[in-house]
């Protein structure tokens, strides 16, 4: 994990040093904005990183929805044997190329960087022995400008549930620090909301029963269980998360243009024009008309 933590404060120090050309460490509005851009950017790098895995994921479920009438036949034939429909299933994926478990790739890389960035960001303490200040290539300047650093008065290392001696400590405000915290969890668990349901609005529910339980868990339970976990995130984690979903739902709007989900079934043929009535025939070329009697 320590190589993590490195990775994460070396990016994040990165972008702290290139817009402290700009502010400075000076606050504006009750902002240190080299700190707090620092940890947007750090969103942006990560995220720019993850771009041709997250198109990966993407075409994946494309050719994993392509492939629902055949996985549905191949469960329908071997629904009395589960070995012989798993080596089926795999064979399908194989020939294919579709590999259902791209889908939480993406994901599961940004897992680590989130705990790496909690981590850092609940390391940086006033109070913090001089030796520890230094891990992770931080200088003792570089941490205690970010120790004390701000967003709109409240210090990115506090959070909702900040005990009054850890105020004390980051010398905040306890009003100021849970009025900007909450206001970050709303926008937290909106815009993760939203992320879930432009994707699931854009590829249309799940026929199978636990893959449709699944996109209610993404679109409802983890939205929820961010009203009880966004209360120990630190403001700068918030942050972290605020920007990561405002980057999915612009990059999901260019992804989901590009490559449109699949028609669902029977929307295509709906919209197929048709000649004469419905469910007859179209005349062959060069047929004589009937005579009517």
């Amino acid at each position: 994990m320590a190589l993590i933590y490195g990775g994460i404060s070396a990016i994040l120090l990165f972008w702290h040093a290139a817009w402290q050309l700009i502010f400075d460490d000076a606050p504006l509005l009750g902002t240190n904005w080299s700190w707090v851009l620092g940890i947007v950017f750090l969103v942006l790098t990560v995220r720019a990183a993850l771009f041709p895995v997250f198109v990966k994921q993407i075409k994946s479920q494309r050719a994993m929805q392509a492939l629902q009438p055949q996985i549905k036949a191949l469960q329908e034939k071997h629904k009395d044997d589960r070995e012989t429909l798993q080596k089926e299933l795999v064979e399908l994926y194989r020939t294919e190329q579709a590999n259902p478990l791209m889908g939480c790739l993406p994901m599961l890389v940004q897992i680590p960087v989130f705990l790496g960035l909690f981590h850092v960001l609940r390391h940086l303490k006033p109070s913090m022995p001089e030796h520890m200040k230094t891990l992770y290539g931080w200088t003792v300047t570089q941490f205690d400008s970010a120790s004390s650093a701000t967003l709109f008065g409240a210090p990115i290392a506090a959070s909702f549930r900040s005990s009054g001696q850890e105020l004390v400590l980051l010398g905040a405000d306890g009003v100021t620090v849970r009025v900007v915290a909450a206001i970050l969890i709303v926008v937290m668990i909106a815009t993760t909301y939203l992320s879930s349901r432009q994707m699931i609005l854009r590829t249309g529910w799940a026929e199978e029963p636990q893959q449709k339980m699944m996109q209610r868990l993404m679109l409802y339970g983890i939205p929820l269980s961010l009203l009880v976990s966004g209360l120990i995130f630190p403001i700068g984690v918030i942050i972290y998360w605020v920007t990561t979903n405002l980057f999915s739902l612009g990059q999901q709007t260019w992804v989901l243009r590009k490559y449109p989900p699949p028609p669902a079934n029977g929307v295509a043929a709906a919209k197929a024009p048709t000649n004469g009535a419905a469910g007859s025939p179209p005349p062959k070329v060069g047929a004589k008309p009937k005579k009517r009697r």
